[in-house]
């Protein structure tokens, strides 16, 4: 028996000596997957690299609350967790009437960078990306002058921020390949 187990473990060596290595195509994308919106990206969030894309990804768009991912990413690359945010009578005020205070917060309220973070993404707080902004920036212009250079560092050719929650603005706007590139920024932030 063990020279059978010997004899079949070369022949394994052997044959593992002349294997050869073969490259096969990816399978093609799916042709009826899509999704519904008027453009669309999917990039790979190691690599950068484009798997798909629905119609002009260079498109400009208003983005909306998708916003807030760019606002959350700038905040983690400026602030620590625990320090103390402020909200103060514009960042409560300078919200459209009907997306409402979603904190139940009042002027002079404090909360931490995590809290309002999690207000920001979670409940989509516009009073907390207000509040974030003024507290990275000291106002949500000045915020909104670094949203467009992180955007530029990132790639984002087609993009325009105005503000650090989405609100509408005919100068807040945004393509769906710059905003994969937002999300891999954020995605690979370990925060």
């Amino acid at each position: 028996m063990p020279k059978i187990r010997r004899l079949l473990c070369c022949i394994l060596i052997i044959s593992q000596l002349f294997a050869i290595t073969t490259f096969a195509e990816p399978p093609a994308w799916p042709s009826d997957t899509g999704i519904m919106a008027e453009s669309g990206a999917v990039i790979d969030v190691d690599s950068g690299t484009l798997i798909y894309g629905q119609n002009c990804i260079n498109n400009a768009y208003p983005p909306a609350s998708i916003t807030k991912l760019l606002t959350a990413l700038i905040v983690l690359e400026n602030c620590e967790l625990d320090e103390v945010v402020t909200f103060s009578d514009t960042a409560m005020l300078s919200v459209e009437a009907d997306s409402g205070n979603k904190l139940s917060l009042v002027a002079g309220d404090q909360l931490s960078v995590e809290d309002c973070l999690y207000a920001l993404l979670l409940q989509s707080a516009n009073e907390s990306a207000n509040a974030l902004a003024e507290h990275v920036a000291g106002s949500v212009e000045a915020f909104a002058e670094l949203m467009n250079a992180r955007a530029a560092a990132l790639g984002c050719q087609d993009s325009h921020f105005s503000n650090p929650s989405g609100l509408n603005d005919p100068n807040h706007y945004t393509s769906a390949y710059a905003m994969a590139l937002i999300g891999r920024a954020a995605l690979n932030n370990e925060t």
